[in-house]
């Protein structure tokens, strides 16, 4: 498999940008490979922030369901990328920004939550559909975004919200056009940069020490359900039905 981003890195700056047409949605071997690629930029002594975007027509829809609706038993591979990815992001030591656009889905929201700073463009829509593929996970991250009644509400109808209301509750800095979500997400990572990077370094740990509990350990237990959730006949119906482009039936 090619790897499904690129990187560059420049004035302290690190790229990452997602790019595994048709919607950025990644099998077990693809989170693995971001989850390595942003350990590595944190642990570059030349990049001082780290700001991840996407090609394509939406930022990420998570996970491949091909890939598991042909082996559920990847489920356990795919729930370790996925946890990597969303730690390297969360425990990275620089401060992560992310650029949303399109859709962001499932996996997509698990980045999104873990990150530090968010921008997105007009047109970003977010969701968790995992309720429709048969699946649990990524209510802590999505609930480090909004509030708990509003997850919920979002996790039981699989129903998505869209960038301006997301912006109303809080969890975006800046909603801009889509020609702009780049250039307004380089802005704040240069600003960014120009700070102490040890100052920064010890900012960002700091911060998560004060959370609320353990992200990780909290998206840990959700996946135990995951695994739960595979060994029932409506979980399969799901997958099966998404691939085939049919409703499932229950």
């Amino acid at each position: 498999m090619s790897t499904p981003f690129g990187t560059t890195i420049n004035d302290g700056i690190a790229e990452m940008i997602l790019n595994q047409p048709p919607v950025n949605a990644f099998n077990s071997e693809g989170w693995f490979a971001i989850a390595r690629e942003i350990d590595a930029l944190g642990d570059n002594d030349d990049v001082r922030v780290i700001l991840i975007a996407a090609e394509g027509r939406g930022f990420c829809a998570g996970v491949d369901i091909k890939e598991l609706a042909a082996d559920p038993q990847r489920i356990v591979a795919v729930n370790k990328g996925n946890y990597e990815t969303f730690r390297a992001i969360h425990r990275n030591p620089k401060p992560v920004i992310i650029a949303l656009h399109g859709f962001v889905l499932g996996g997509g929201i698990g980045m999104a939550g873990a990150a530090d700073v968010l921008v997105a463009s007009d047109c970003a829509r977010f969701g968790v559909p995992e309720i429709d593929r048969g699946a649990m996970g990524g209510g802590a991250l999505l609930q480090r975004l909004f509030p708990v009644q509003k997850v919920r509400y979002m996790y039981f109808t699989g129903e998505f919200i869209d960038a301006a209301e997301a912006y109303r509750l809080g969890a975006i800095e800046k909603v801009v056009p889509r020609e702009e979500l780049l250039p307004t997400a380089r802005g704040i990572a240069a600003k960014i940069a120009e700070k102490s990077p040890a100052m920064v370094k010890l900012a960002k740990e700091a911060l998560n020490g004060i959370e609320d509990g353990s992200l990780e350990d909290k998206y840990r237990w959700e996946q135990g359900f995951t695994l739960e959730a595979y060994t029932l006949g409506d979980s399969q119906e799901t997958r099966d039905a998404f691939v085939q482009k049919r409703d499932a039936k229950f």
